[in-house]
């Protein structure tokens, strides 16, 4: 009897201990685990603020509006316009000495816009990554232009001139000339030396139209490196090769001076679909996510038809640099005079969301303003869609 009391006791005294640990690792794990199911997912969500929202960016009760509300709807980044038109919406040293004196920098309140809305974004958790718009596009009779017609490239034909889709007559700053890069390059340091900024962005407008390259400069850099002529048909795929090629070297050097002033600035690109944007604009952006040398890329997929859209999140080259880089689809909520309803906003977000990516929307005044249906219809779509919180993609998926 002795024997099996104390075989009882030592048996108690075992499972005791087993309970113990077995609720240390209880409370250790339980909690660990519910915190990763709580943990917001990751995924852009971003909205571009342009010029056409200029009242939201300049007039202080408007920003602040702006930002409780992308806030409230848990958006987490902005890419706020500073360069449109041939000019800065930022205090620019560099484009003044340029001799460009038409800018916006500061607001009715008398504070500096881009500081302003940097401050407010970073106070309720969300990025800021300006935008470069125009990139090498000007306005045909902006400062740029007539103080700087050297650096213009120019068609077959001779012609410099290109009309928009927004009916003005643009130009195209020469990307392959070293004053052109220099001018970009320095604009670019000088923001994010000046502003504590998460990155800066450029978009459609950072490329050379398949037409242009027809100038002096470029041809006889044509003939020194290949010992050819230019060919009269701007398509032919050599041609179209070696002029994208040089765009590409120089996304390379300005990534690694942008990296070499900031480690950790983010540099995004926001092209069109890579068929077109290879072969009608010269921007090789599969090669930039291939080398590195992008750290985002938002496909700008503005297509009325679901279907449209859909196809072209699934081509080649966007699954490959979903592998490689956080990648959203750019989702067009309206321009002006075309509105775009709400439903295929929705129906376009859960598409995105299936094949894995962020969002980023065209933009922000359309969101729910100028728009089908009233804006808190809109809102409260918006409110659905992102109903958690989510961190910005910065991870690199497994390939």
């Amino acid at each position: 009897m002795t024997v099996r009391i104390r075989r009882w006791q030592s048996f108690t005294r075992l499972l005791f201990v087993l309970s113990c640990i077995a609720a240390i690792l209880f409370h250790g794990l339980i909690p660990a685990a519910a915190m990763a199911r709580r943990s917001p997912a990751e995924e852009i969500r971003g909205v571009w603020v342009t010029t056409n929202d200029m009242d939201v960016m300049v007039d202080q009760p408007k920003l602040d509006n702006a930002m409780n509300q992308l806030a409230e709807l848990n958006f987490n980044t902005l890419y706020p316009v500073v360069w449109n038109g041939g000019y800065t919406l930022f205090d620019s040293g560099i484009a003044q000495r340029a001799g460009i004196q038409h800018f916006v920098r500061r607001g009715i309140q008398g504070y500096d816009i881009l500081e302003e809305l940097t401050t407010q974004a970073h106070g309720r958790g969300m990025s800021v990554i300006p935008w470069f718009e125009f990139g090498f596009m000007a306005p045909a009779t902006s400062e740029l232009a007539t103080i700087h017609s050297d650096w213009l490239t120019e068609k077959r034909n001779g012609s410099r001139t290109d009309t928009h889709r927004d009916g003005g007559d643009m130009v195209w700053l020469n990307p392959y000339k070293p004053e052109v890069q220099q001018f970009i390059t320095h604009m670019l340091l000088e923001l994010i030396s000046r502003y504590d900024v998460d990155g800066v962005q450029f978009d459609d407008h950072f490329i050379l139209p398949v037409e242009f390259g027809y100038d002096s400069y470029t041809r006889q850099l044509y003939k020194a490196e290949t010992g050819k002529n230019v060919p009269n048909d701007p398509h032919n795929p050599g041609w179209v090769k070696w002029r994208a090629d040089k765009l590409s070297a120089f996304v390379k050097t300005l990534n690694a001076d942008l990296k070499a002033r900031r480690r950790n600035i983010i540099f995004s690109v926001a092209p069109n679909p890579y068929d077109f944007a290879y072969k009608g604009q010269l921007q090789d952006w599969l090669t930039w996510v291939r080398q590195g040398w992008v750290d985002e890329l938002i496909v700008q997929i503005y297509r009325n038809n679901l279907g449209d859209f859909r196809h072209q999140l699934y081509t080649p080259a966007m699954r490959e640099a979903q592998q490689k880089i956080p990648t959203a689809a750019g989702i067009l909520t309206g321009l002006r005079n075309i509105p775009v309803r709400i439903n295929l906003i929705e129906s376009k977000v859960r598409a995105a969301r299936t094949a894995g990516l962020g969002m980023t929307f065209f933009f922000y005044e359309s969101l729910w303003e100028d728009a089908p249906e009233p804006p808190e219809t809109r809102q409260a779509s918006f409110r659905q869609m992102f109903a958690q919180p989510a961190q910005r993609s910065t991870y690199q998926p497994a390939a």
